[in-house]
């Protein structure tokens, strides 16, 4: 009988929840019921995941400590979820997965003063060990041995053989949910080390029933994903297939190899990842993969059956295959030699190995040490062409932009009667003392049109160049930019101008396909390029300077002058985007911060 004096309240409302004492049948705080279906007491919350809470409990019938998920979300895309999970799980018999029972999943019903509450809960068995994320950081934070990761990857493809023949996708696999179940603690099992852990796949609240066949005609899936680790396609919402499961487990498996998160090793131009250099790996090992991580879903193995048989190939190429008990031998050989020594020919044995490591440790650090100076050297190099070519395309881009918009406003009937109507209404809304031209929005609509297509079209900082988004959040952007413009007064004064930048350069941001840390990038870019202009003004520049940009476009005078602006706008907009991609984001990324 497991020893314990208190309870915990699953009631999400709950304002004291914990402790309740041991042998209670319902809440001393807001009187729910304690015991689940008369079998189950919560014994302490584990933590949350997803849109539910997890506790410990105490199985009275077995007597055995399982884990409890209580779905908190009401949504019933959640719910259905939650259900998919439960039924996944109670149909799967595998050492690899979470057992479940038939009767694991119920719903807690209570009724109180206030109405009734439904929570949906699950039960399953408890998995003691630690996940490969907490493994990773705790124990290898540089990397963990190539040894261990090729028998975590067989394991977990051996799992996934169980899903996939069974038509399930997991569409969540990441160091996190995967865990090393401990088989035992005593101290015989401990001797055996590595083998005394069996891992384990864990939350299925993303699994994926699919159709054995045509399954590129199934429909599109919930968008649901984990950055650094989901494929492109489970990204964009589109339908997954098994092999988006060798995407996530590739990926994985390259994080405990290196050390780093996927993210961090991803080329910020191509988004591929530049991971082997960062660690010690068989080189069939590494090519298998990176055909696990291709973007296109085709060019990865088609099924768990040949990621097994390449596996098998590359444990027969290494000098000691996986599973097989060098190191006992290798220690008994040295022992043996080692007694046969003299204690001075074993010291001089001892400091030549000593000497020859270090040799090598040193001859291997320089070796790192100028890859690194020439890696970083080539990255700057890059990222400023990169740079100097995106702020090249989006000065042309916004002026082209500019003049087309202003060609459409003027010399075009459709343009003359949107600048009428719009003239009439915002006169109204402003007032009749105040001069509006309504087709001047067209023109900084096209302006913001032009800037878009000339930085999604440099195909800079790590863009998935989405022409159609960036182009509508760039119309939308600078024309509710012009609409600010004109209902900040006086407008002399400069501060219209400085809200124009800001709403439309923060709109424009968020429409490019980057490809994380989008609000960051928004806030950088938007106010990287009011700060040169806001500075004009601090240090005295005279606000009439403005007056042309101000005023309706009626000459070509005004008009090279607004396409002047726009195209200085869109090169201080690509300088900061740069700024924002290569610096600030690696900055974020390295004190942790994951989008």
């Amino acid at each position: 009988m497991f020893n314990t004096t208190e309870i915990h309240c699953i009631n999400p409302d709950c304002q004291r929840p914990y402790p309740q004492r041991w042998g209670n049948k319902f809440c001393h705080c807001c009187g729910a019921p304690l015991q689940l279906i008369d079998r189950y007491v919560p014994m302490r919350r584990l933590g949350s995941g997803g849109f539910a809470q997890i506790y410990t409990v105490w199985d009275q019938k077995t007597q055995t400590q399982r884990v409890l998920k209580v779905l908190v979300e009401d949504s019933p895309k959640a719910r259905e979820l939650f259900a998919q999970e439960a039924s996944v799980l109670s149909n799967l018999r595998h050492p690899g997965v979470p057992k479940v029972e038939s009767d694991g999943y119920f719903q807690r019903v209570w009724v109180h003063g206030k109405g009734q509450q439904t929570l949906p809960c699950l039960v399953m068995e408890k998995i003691n060990g630690q996940t490969l994320e907490e493994v990773l950081y705790k124990q290898y934070p540089q990397g963990c041995p190539q040894d261990l990761v090729l028998n975590w990857l067989s394991q977990a493809v051996e799992i996934l053989r169980h899903l996939h023949q069974r038509n399930i996708i997991h569409r969540d696999i990441k160091p996190s949910n995967l865990m090393l179940r401990t088989l035992s603690k005593s101290p015989l099992d401990q001797r055996k080390g590595r083998e005394a852990n069996q891992l384990v796949l864990i939350d299925f609240g993303g699994a994926k029933q699919f159709a054995a066949t045509s399954v590129i005609s199934q429909p599109r899936s919930t968008k649901l994903f984990s950055s650094g680790y989901s494929p492109p396609e489970q990204v964009m919402g589109g339908h997954v297939e098994p092999s988006a499961d060798f995407y996530a487990l590739g990926r994985t498996m390259i994080e405990l190899l290196t050390g780093k998160h996927p993210v961090d090793l991803e080329d910020p131009l191509t988004g591929e990842l530049h991971w082997r250099s960062q660690c010690r790996v068989h080189p069939q090992l590494a090519d298998l993969l990176d055909e696990m991580i291709q973007e296109e879903a085709r060019s990865r193995p088609e099924k768990t059956a040949v990621i097994q048989r390449r596996l098998a190939q590359i444990d027969q190429s290494l000098p000691n295959p996986v599973g097989t008990n060098r190191t006992n031998s290798r220690n008994i050989t040295l022992v043996l030699t080692n007694t046969r020594l003299s204690p001075i020919l074993r010291f001089f044995s001892n400091l030549r190995k000593q000497i020859q490591n270090s040799v090598v440790n040193f001859v291997q650090a320089i070796g790192q040490i100028i890859l690194f100076v020439f890696g970083a050297i080539a990255k700057v190099i890059r990222a400023c062409l990169d740079t100097i070519w995106t702020m090249i395309l989006t000065s042309v881009g916004a002026a082209g932009g500019t003049f087309f918009g202003y060609v459409l406003a003027n010399y075009t009937e459709w343009g003359k009667q949107v600048g009428e109507s719009l003239s009439s209404q915002l006169s109204l809304l402003l007032g009749n003392n105040q001069s509006v031209l309504g087709s001047e929005i067209l023109l900084f609509a096209g302006a913001g049109l032009g800037t878009a297509w000339g930085i999604v079209t440099a195909g800079g900082y790590g863009q998935r160049r989405r022409f159609l988004a960036a182009s509508l959040m760039g119309i939308f952007g600078y024309g509710f930019g012009w609409f600010i413009l004109q209902l900040i007064t006086p407008k002399e004064d400069g501060e219209g101008l400085i809200a124009l930048i800001l709403a439309a350069v923060s709109l424009l941001t968020l429409g490019l396909g980057l490809r994380s840390h989008h609000i960051v990038h928004a806030v950088v870019t938007a106010f990287g390029t009011a700060l040169p202009f806001a500075f004009l003004l601090y240090v005295g520049l005279p606000p009439s300077i403005f007056n042309d940009f101000f005023n309706p476009t009626n000459n070509w005078h005004e008009l090279l002058w607004k396409i002047g602006f726009f195209g200085l706008v869109g090169v201080v907009i690509s300088f900061w985007l740069g700024v924002s991609h290569y610096l600030v984001v690696p900055g974020l990324r390295l004190l942790g911060w994951r989008d």
